[in-house]
């Protein structure tokens, strides 16, 4: 490079330049020396298209300090300013303008991190590789792809970066978002009265709820063709779609419980998200001693399998059993049964037994009730996790009519088959060591209609949230929403929608209320509803109110769909209209394709109903 002075006036600084702004860059740091000392260190032009004009692509900061020195020194009479010591580059290469600013740059005054992110994507679009960038500035390969990727933000949340008024961690995660995803969160960024998901929640939100990295995965998740989305600021990639990936994980962890007991494990049993398994609540055994293989799934996706387990009451008890056996010094006895006879056995037994139960439904369904509380390796029943990554949300059901209720239901049903009060669930594998049979046990002593409560309890917990059943039920029963639920700082708190809102306005206040605010902000409108179904500020109150959404049936506000009440109740109704269908004569033809008649077999326990046993079963 050429070493010349050039005066200020002959200076511009390059959109090559990194700190290239249309405000003046802060000089205080290097304001007095520039006055007592002036510029030592050489700023880094090229020719531009100004006659004999210059653009200086590195110090940008001294050129700024330096024409403020020259006013100060205008303003006191020495009307002559020093001329700038440049180093001048050859004309026409920008990515050695950028790089040779950013070289400059990052040895004195650090740039902020967005700045870095802009400059590297305008080295790569000047046709540097990534490999380059990193070798030019000294950094490894993945860092320069990180700072790239932060480049890929929109400008609106870079800008808000800048400003620092979103943390680092928040903005690593943004780069996941797809620009859609980006544009969400800046409508909620821009909108007071919604919850704005930052740092880990806002990954959370960008995955679905449900950050399942895909090294977890025990299925070969590229033959699968699942989506995933990679994450440069960790060692991860996240799957794509939660459902999806499920569905895989759950059979392959079938496949390998089969196969473990294939192996001659007593049991495997799997243990779903919700519940933990404790190492310390078990002992170890092996296959002989009836040891299981514990299948521990935890909702991140990651599988841990614990092999040889019992409970601490069987280990005591194989223990003294052992004790005795050696106490005596005699070897152990051999079984009576070969595990083929046992086998012969057990089939035959359970064919004649389940035979039987066709005879005795009422067994039958103490039977069905107790596998649906205890669970076996045949049933796996868990309770609706009711979750919500929403605390305004979970306050606002734990605070309910209806839960308050159910609770004191269901704490009345933990009380009757004799578990502890404050377990949080009937079902999820309660019970004693004897399990499935202990309750079974239990159910025989009570009453149909104790019976029936704790089915109500039982079904009212395993019950799909958001689910057609839920639809289903509501409207054969015959639900009113307004008799449990009212209108409270969450349901408010999670209305986005001005069309929505105007329209709920219109339902509570009346069309001439609506229309006058029709254009108000979405505050403002909540506002309105809030005074009606409060009677305050001197309106009217209006009891009762349920939204569309809640009511059974469910409607929509807008004709734009997207409400999952609807859709739900729409399945429910299709179901619903088949049945209704279906032939209904009083005497099926015999003859008719599919017919099916149940006859009464001599000697067996199915018989045909009387008058008064079928109005007994309608009642």
């Amino acid at each position: 490079m050429k070493l010349d002075f050039i005066p200020l006036d002959k200076l511009v600084v390059s959109k090559a330049n990194m700190r290239y702004a249309k405000k003046a860059p802060d000089v205080s740091d290097i304001l007095p020396t520039v006055r007592s000392r002036g510029i030592i260190q050489p700023v880094i032009v090229r020719p531009n298209c100004a006659p004999e004009g210059f653009e200086i692509v590195a110090g940008s900061r001294r050129f700024h300090a330096a024409k403020i020195v020259a006013e100060e020194r205008r303003a006191a009479g020495d009307a002559t300013p020093e001329p700038m010591p440049c180093a001048i580059l050859d004309d026409g290469d920008d990515a050695a303008a950028i790089e040779a600013s950013m070289i400059e740059n990052m040895a004195r005054l650090d740039p902020d991190e967005v700045t870095q992110w802009e400059t590297f994507t305008r080295l790569v679009r000047e046709g540097r590789k990534v490999e380059q960038i990193a070798a030019t500035f000294g950094l490894p390969d993945l860092t320069v792809k990180r700072v790239l990727a932060l480049g890929n933000l929109l400008p609106a949340i870079r800008d808000l970066y800048r400003k620092d008024q979103i943390d680092a961690a928040t903005v690593r995660h943004l780069t996941m978002a797809s620009k859609s995803q980006q544009k969400a969160w800046l409508a909620l960024a821009d909108d007071e009265n919604a919850y704005l998901p930052t740092g880990h929640q806002l990954k959370s939100w960008l995955l679905g709820g449900q950050s399942i990295p895909v090294k977890h995965a025990l299925f070969d998740m590229e033959a699968s063709g699942l989506a995933t989305i990679a994450d440069l600021f960790g060692e991860d990639r996240y799957v794509a779609d939660a459902d999806a990936f499920w569905t895989a994980q759950n059979a392959e962890i079938e496949a390998r419980r089969a196969a473990y007991i294939e192996q001659g494990w007593a049991d495997a049993i799997i243990v779903p998200p919700t519940t933990h398994f404790s190492t310390w609540e078990y002992e170890k055994a092996g296959k002989r001693k009836g040891g299981r293989v514990y299948i521990d799934v935890r909702a991140t996706g990651e599988v841990i399998v614990h092999e040889g387990y019992v409970s601490g009451k069987e280990a005591r008890r194989i223990a003294k059993a052992e004790g005795s056996e050696n106490g005596t010094g005699q070897k152990a006895a051999r079984p009576e049964m070969t595990s083929t006879m046992q086998t012969y056995v057990d089939l035959h037994r359970h064919a004649a037994v389940r035979a039987a139960l066709t005879g005795h439904p009422a067994v039958a369904l103490r039977l069905m009730v107790a596998h649906a509380i205890g669970g076996s390796h045949l049933w796996r029943v868990s309770p609706e996790p009711q979750s919500t990554r929403n605390d305004e949300v979970r306050d606002s059901l734990d605070n309910s009519k209806a839960e308050a209720d159910f609770d004191e239901r269901r704490r009345a049903v933990l009380a009757v088959l004799g578990f502890c009060a404050e377990e949080p669930t009937v079902t999820g594998g309660n019970g004693d060591d004897y399990g499935v049979v202990g309750i079974f046990q239990r159910l025989l002593d009570l009453p149909d209609a104790v019976v029936m409560e704790v089915i109500a309890i039982v079904m009212g917990e395993t019950l799909a949230s958001g689910s057609a059943a839920v639809e289903a039920v509501g409207m054969e029963i015959g639900v009113d929403m307004a008799r449990c639920w009212q209108a409270d700082d969450a349901f408010f708190s999670a209305i986005r929608d001005r069309e929505v809102l105007t329209r709920i306005v219109a339902e509570v206040a009346g069309e001439t209320v609506a229309s006058a605010n029709r254009q108000e902000k979405t505050k403002t409108l909540k506002r309105i509803v809030r005074d009606y179904l409060d009677g305050t500020n001197g309106r009217d109150r209006r009891e009762s109110w349920v939204p569309r959404w809640m009511t059974f049936p469910p409607a929509a506000y807008t004709a734009r769909g997207g409400v999952g009440p609807v859709a739900a109740h729409a399945k429910a109704q299709a179901a619903r209209e088949i049945e209704r269908r279906l032939p209904d004569d009083d005497e099926p033809d015999p003859a008719a394709p599919g017919a099916v008649m149940v006859l009464p077999v001599e000697g067996s326990a199915v018989a045909p109903f009387n008058e008064d046993e079928a109005d007994r079963l309608a009642a």
